[in-house]
């Protein structure tokens, strides 16, 4: 049972309703999923909240969206989060997840956490190879442009 009442639509405020049309608008339904009806208790969370799901999970980006909802889903099975796990399994069906997926899925995200906590148990460091190159430097207020040193004479890093 959710810790605060959960808003209806009749009995929400103008502020409340106007965040409810844009999801039931954006999502194409007549429905509010209880999580939003209980972010209403705050209404400036469920603004902010919403308008940042809007802005990552339903503005077109690089990401399609099926993968957005799988990246959502490994979150919340890591977090143990029941409502999201469901909600965002739905999602994910939305958009081609199957059985066999979300058996794959599965498989993977419980994987990553073993070899996660084997890394972090072992305290093993990252590659040097792996580590992005443009951090080197980074906010450096280091030698100008004339006393570096000229194009091939530079440093080889170890292990690239």
């Amino acid at each position: 049972m959710a810790q605060v009442k959960l808003v209806n639509y009749g009995e929400a405020s103008a502020e409340v309703r106007a965040v409810f049309d844009d999801i039931m608008k954006t999502r194409n339904t007549d429905y509010i999923n209880n999580i939003w009806r209980a972010l209403a208790a705050h209404p400036p969370t469920l603004k902010r909240f919403w308008t940042q799901m809007k802005e990552v999970m339903v503005k077109p980006s690089k990401l399609d969206p099926l993968t957005k909802e799988l990246i959502y889903l490994a979150v919340s099975v890591n977090n143990n989060c029941e409502y999201c796990i469901t909600s965002h399994t739905f999602a994910a069906r939305k958009h081609g997840l199957d059985d066999a997926m979300l058996a794959e899925f599965n498989e993977i995200v419980a994987l990553a956490n073993a070899g996660n906590r084997l890394t972090m148990g072992l305290q093993v460091e990252p590659d040097e190879r792996f580590k992005p190159k443009h951090t080197d430097n980074a906010w450096s207020m280091g030698k100008t442009a004339s006393e570096k040193p000229a194009k091939g004479r530079q440093k080889k890093r170890h292990g690239t």
